[in-house]
């Protein structure tokens, strides 16, 4: 007969050992850093030349970056709300199966795991591409280097959330500091205010057709204040944490382009930077001769690096809470550094597979449809939990609402409508995936659904 110990266990019964969970490890400084991590990557050097032309008026250029800055707050002001009313890693999905039910969560979880898997892969292309350049070596080699820097970053989160989130304050630091020194430069060396180099401004319907397009790009350039919400479940106090990690970050976001946008009119007429594909190039010409092409590459470089290991951090815990769903169980596992370590190895292979192929634009266009319509669905969500959950515990209310979060939530589906007329064919390839997501949905749900 089987001895029954004082807890009501069998003695020989099979030891059952809980799933680990991640580590609340996180704060403040992580949360910052990750969000300026995750939102300043190439496309403050880039997108100034498209809103240039589209613009070509300095007040109505700096009026966008403003415009863009104000959309952030509004919708740091909403997800606040969410993130610190449920408190778990893993993103978006979180809110959406909550709000709208098991599907919708399936659907943008895996769509966003699957940009930000991108992404990554872009980032560490752009790496590859640019360290080639500046070493002179075969540009052939720049997918090799790309994957080097996946790997390293990848080991390096394998050992668990700590060192992941201390490369994050690092390069976060370093990309700050870069951006400081080109700013610095552009006040110290430029010649003054350079105006608009006699172009001239659309008015009436074209020039409101110019400034949404315009505001696309722009909130595009500003999208990641939302990185922290991925961790929300390894912060150590979420509640005070999240709001602080992404308001603060969005500030410090918005100074930063700001500056940089306005040391570039210091530098260059509009006329100059409009259509320009890499203002920052120009910029760096103008103020350093030759070398200011190398200068531009290292800042690239530095700024995605910063980005690729935010990526790669995110990525994973995306899948982890699918997982948790039920869906796909093994990656629930996580290591005693608390990382989950099979949906990290997962991701990275998608990943390297990514750069190595060639397929990132690819799947970053179909995408698209998805990556926007996030913003619409997470804000629909707070009006539906408003609604459904009002006795919820919320330590952050979203202030203005639900005016401030109607109109965040009308802007995003007009990006929506503008991201679908702009780029119709990836759209109907973006419905033709989802029309696909229900029978994978119902193949991978858990019984108990």
């Amino acid at each position: 007969m089987t001895d029954i110990t004082e807890t009501g266990v069998a003695e020989n019964a099979p030891v059952v050992r809980p799933t680990r969970s991640l580590l609340t490890v996180l704060g403040f400084a992580f949360g910052l850093s990750v969000i300026v991590g995750n939102t300043i990557g190439s496309g403050i050097l880039r997108t100034p030349g498209e809103v240039a032309q589209l613009l070509p008026n300095s007040a109505l250029f700096i009026a966008a970056w403003v415009l863009g800055a104000f959309y952030a707050f509004l919708g740091a002001n909403g997800l606040a709300e969410l993130a610190t009313m449920m408190p778990e890693s893993g993103g978006y999905t979180v809110y959406l199966k909550r709000a709208l039910g098991l599907y919708a969560g399936f659907v943008i979880g895996w769509t966003d795991w699957l940009s930000t898997c991108s992404s990554a892969a872009l980032a560490a292309l752009v790496i590859g591409e640019y360290t080639t350049i500046l070493i002179g070596t075969s540009a052939s080699l720049g997918p090799v280097i790309g994957s080097g820097a996946v790997l390293v970053f990848a080991l390096l989160q394998w050992r668990g959330i700590r060192e992941g989130g201390m490369a994050q304050n690092l390069t976060a630091i370093a990309k700050t500091f870069a951006f400081a020194i080109l700013i610095g430069a552009c006040f110290i060396l430029g010649r003054g205010f350079q105006g608009d180099g006699g172009s001239t401004t659309p008015t009436g319907f074209p020039l409101l057709a110019a400034f949404v397009i315009a505001m696309q790009s722009v909130v595009f350039t500003y999208d990641g204040y939302n990185g922290v919400v991925y961790f929300s479940g390894e912060l150590k106090n979420p509640a005070r944490d999240i709001p602080r990690s992404i308001f603060g970050g969005v500030l410090a976001v918005a100074v930063i382009y700001l500056l940089v946008n306005i040391g570039f009119l210091y530098l260059l007429p509009l006329s100059r930077m409009a259509g320009d594909p890499l203002v920052a190039a120009t910029a760096a010409k103008e103020m350093f001769g030759p070398r200011g092409d190398t200068v531009i590459r290292g800042l690239t470089i530095v700024s995605l690096v910063s980005a690729l290991n935010a990526y790669q951090l995110m990525s994973p815990r995306v899948l982890y809470r699918l997982s948790t769903f039920g869906f796909f169980s093994a990656g629930r596992y996580v290591n005693q550094g608390g990382t989950p370590a099979v949906a990290l190895w997962l991701s990275t292979a998608v990943i390297l597979a990514l750069v190595l192929t060639g397929t990132v634009q690819i799947v970053l266009a179909v995408t698209a449809f998805f990556f926007v319509a996030q913003y619409a669905l997470v804000f629909l969500s707070l009006f539906i939990l408003r609604r459904k959950e009002p006795d919820t515990p919320r330590p952050f209310r979203a202030k203005g609402h639900p005016w401030t979060t109607g109109l965040v939530l009308l802007f995003s589906l007009a990006l929506l409508i503008a991201n679908v007329s702009v780029d119709t064919r990836n759209s109907v390839y973006s419905l033709l995936l989802l029309a696909l997501s229900w029978p994978v949905y119902r193949l991978m749900r858990p019984k108990s659904a």
